[in-house]
């Protein structure tokens, strides 16, 4: 919808410019044209978020990770502190065998020491008891960190398994650009390097089409040779339904001299993207809200240099082939 409302907004304009009409209608063209470059920029902006969210993915998963070796630090402490508690508490028992040994001994002794050794014994279960508490507190203390340990333990295991989950779906995800990029290769082997080039980048493919391939100078129609790696491309996007498609048509720096609907760079640059969606969406059956057409106009250069040959590069279409994070983002949801 987005596409015809651009085309029927520009119609209007040419028809307000080349005979004479209303002032009220020359108005209420202007009015559709900014709304077009309205619901342009709104389609810009939703790209650039996308590319954000996708940016905070990874971020997240440095995150994760580096929780991931604290706890696995955060346990061994504990299973340290652990094992000194236990020595702790082996001892205790010990010294409590000897006490009970000499209170034995002290028992069965002479009746001329039961005195003294009445007080010692007193002492002895004094001390004795107080020991006890000691050790009572040591168990208290042993049972928290124990179930401490057993919690983060727990907290460990399900973070491993969701950075699993997470990496597995990465490769996935990168394993699909990979096959992708084999298909088109397959697909677009006579054209490669002869004005097309394909290439995989942060789980993307990239297919650049140099305007040499696509359009004559300053044209917005596709020629013969352009269309029919078009429809190579089309025949590979229809067998591969998972994935998001995002053409981008891209300008020199030179300015436009023209008068008629193309007024500058940034309309040549969305009418030849949209030339190029509307061919791969008649090429082949694939749903429209797969595809996204967008213009650069000239500023995203391949080469910022002001030569003939920079400027001839910078002169491309691309369509950028993304597969989608459906599944990526119910992980991140469901945790």
């Amino acid at each position: 919808m987005i596409k015809k409302a651009t085309i029927f907004c520009a119609v209007i304009i040419i028809a307000a410019l080349t005979s004479c009409v209303p002032a009220r209608l020359l108005d209420e063209s202007k009015a559709k044209l900014n709304e077009c470059e309205t619901e342009r920029s709104a389609l810009k902006k939703a790209t650039q978020e996308n590319d954000a969210k996708i940016a905070e993915l990874k971020e997240q998963m440095v995150k994760n990770e580096k929780e991931n070796i604290g706890l696995k630090r955060d346990t061994s402490i504990i299973g340290s502190n652990y094992r000194n508690l236990t020595s702790k508490y082996d001892k205790l028992n010990q010294l409590n065998e000897q006490l009970m040994d000499r209170l034995n001994k002290l028992l069965s002794g002479s009746e001329k020491d039961n005195s003294k050794l009445s007080g010692d014994l007193q002492m002895t279960q004094e001390q004795l008891l107080k020991k006890q508490d000691e050790l009572k507190a040591l168990e208290a203390k042993l049972l928290l960190q124990r179930l401490d340990l057993e919690a983060l333990s727990a907290e460990l295991k399900k973070r491993e398994a969701r950075v699993n989950e997470l990496e597995a779906i990465l490769k996935k995800k990168d394993q699909a650009a990979a096959d992708l990029r084999k298909k088109l290769s397959d697909a677009l082997l006579g054209f490669e390097n002869k004005g097309l080039t394909i290439t995989q980048k942060n789980g993307k493919v990239y297919v650049s089409l140099d305007e040499s391939l696509l359009f004559a100078s300053g044209k917005t129609n596709v020629e013969a040779r352009g269309v029919e790696a078009l429809k190579n491309v089309a025949k590979v996007l229809e067998q591969n339904e998972e994935i998001n498609v995002l053409v981008e048509g891209h300008t020199d720096d030179v300015p436009m001299k023209g008068a008629g609907e193309i007024k500058d760079n940034w309309d040549l640059s969305v009418m030849r993207a949209t030339s190029v969606t509307k061919i791969l969406l008649s090429s082949a059956k694939i749903e429209s809200q797969r595809i996204t057409a967008a213009g650069r106009g000239e500023f995203f250069p391949l080469d910022p240099a002001k030569t003939a040959e920079a400027r001839k590069k910078n002169r491309r279409t691309e369509i950028i082939l993304t597969p989608k994070l459906d599944e990526l983002l119910k992980v991140l949801g469901d945790n």
